[in-house]
């Protein structure tokens, strides 16, 4: 069953804590995945929560340290020991070992893995320590099942046995020579089947999908995706197996990714958390505000240009606020759109002439849609037939352009290795206001002049 936390449910564990209620305390947490004991941890004060945890078991208590939300967990751990901390990494695999040792001060860090008493947890954590967080390398973990090619199946079935006390999670086994190079992967099931003194090399595939150490985790992340893998071998540039990334370390890439890519098209520049200081939310919100304002300046100065035209025509300020807010709304909804096709596929075999006419055709029914609606409204509620025929003209050309803009932008800013949702944001909805304007004026000027 789903666990559902609630305040009642919090108070109860806050109360249980402050009367060191050990029993009951232990029989509510032991009822809970690690998961669900970690959303617990963050409504309790960090006392209270460390009272908790050292209440359970310790391998218990490192999946839920594991869980804790990172900013969470940095302030957390801050109340523990070196002695500490070492205990509970020596039951959390390399790779998230290495992710909380980061987010500690450098002094500490060396501290505690001179503190892990597993010598092999010791040498992979310092191997992994090298590694950019945003690279296949610092993705990996170094725990992983190997075999060697020339071994009998006998041989390899001890080997195994040998190296699953230190894998929390067996995915595959990988097949290596004798220089550790990754040579395929060998099936549970053709090694159960197999005779004991029958060779790996006799029945393992050699069609295996890898990733060098160096390569972006967007880019695993898109090859994990693409071939549908729950892990993956990394090798570095010789093909020395090196480690494996596992499908739970890819998940947290493509939803950081998306939380990244949600907050540029909101305006913000830089990644940040709620609970972030003041200065570093103000600072990554500014940027755009700022480049919002220069074009609502420019869009003021814009209609500056035709005050003629408005000073004879007054009603044609009443319909500013449709043309700019249709044009980006429209922008909006075409760059959207690109930009998780680009999400989901690479670069240039997007852009296509039937991908462009097929969105333009979209466009078109929109608004012939949109405009056909306007003037009928306007011409309901008595404005002037000249400038229903201004606005609804106008509404149409905004559509058209808007919807081209916000289908080549992510396009071109993708090719220019600039992130697309860029697009989806305030760039493109302060772009079509602009656009929106000048469409606007220069159609009611020709229109005008002609009717």
């Amino acid at each position: 069953m789903e666990f559902e936390l609630t305040e009642a449910f919090v108070d109860q564990i806050k109360d249980a804590v402050a009367a060191r209620k050990v029993m009951f305390i232990q029989d509510q947490m032991n009822e809970l995945l690690a998961p669900d004991i970690s959303l617990v941890m963050h409504e309790l004060e960090m006392d209270e929560a460390k009272y908790v945890l050292q209440l359970l078991d310790m391998e218990f208590g490192a999946e839920i340290i594991r869980d804790l939300d990172e900013d969470f967990r940095k302030k957390f751990l801050k109340d523990f020991t070196s002695d500490e901390i070492a205990d509970y990494l020596e039951f959390i695999e390399s790779d998230d070992a290495v992710d909380i040792l980061n987010e500690q001060p450098v002094p500490m860090r060396e501290e505690v893995i001179d503190l892990i008493e597993d010598p092999i947890k010791a040498t992979h954590i310092r191997d992994l320590m090298h590694y950019d967080e945003d690279c296949a390398g610092g993705l990996m973990g170094k725990e992983l099942l190997k075999t060697n090619l020339n071994w009998t199946i006998d041989q390899c079935i001890e080997e195994i046995r040998r190296q699953t006390k230190h894998v929390e999670k067996i995915y595959s086994i990988y097949v290596v020579d004798n220089q550790d190079k990754l040579l395929g992967r060998l099936s549970l099931k053709k090694m159960l089947l197999a005779d004991d003194n029958a060779l790996v090399s006799d029945i393992y595939d050699p069609d295996i999908i890898s990733v060098e150490s160096y390569r972006e985790a967007k880019e695993v992340a898109e090859i994990m995706k693409h071939y549908d893998l729950v892990s993956i071998p990394v090798v570095n540039v010789h093909g020395k197996l090196l480690g494996r990334i596992t499908i739970d370390d890819v998940v947290d890439v493509i939803t950081e990714q998306a939380e990244i890519d949600m907050q540029i098209m909101a305006g913000i520049s830089n990644p940040v958390e709620e609970d972030d200081d003041i200065w570093k939310l103000s600072k990554s919100r500014l940027p755009w505000l700022l480049i919002g304002m220069l074009g609502g300046i420019l869009g003021a100065k814009f209609i500056g240009l035709f005050e003629a035209d408005i000073a004879l025509i007054p009603a044609m300020a009443f319909f500013i606020p449709l043309i700019t807010s249709t044009g980006g709304n429209v922008g909006i909804q075409s760059s959207s759109v690109v930009v998780q096709s680009l999400a989901k596929e690479s670069g240039p075999s997007l852009f296509t002439y039937e991908r462009l006419f097929k969105g333009l055709v979209v466009a078109l029914i929109n608004g012939l849609a949109i405009s056909t609606l306007v003037f009928l409204i306007n011409m309901v509620i008595g404005e002037h037939t000249t400038l229903a025929i201004v606005v609804s003209t106008s509404l149409f050309c905004v559509v058209m352009l808007s919807s081209l803009m916000g289908t080549v932008t992510p396009i071109v800013l993708s090719r220019m290795n600039v992130n697309p949702a860029l697009a989806s944001g305030p760039f493109i909805t302060t772009a079509n206001d602009l656009l929106g304007l000048g469409i606007y004026f220069f159609v009611a000027h020709i229109l005008y002049a002609s009717l």
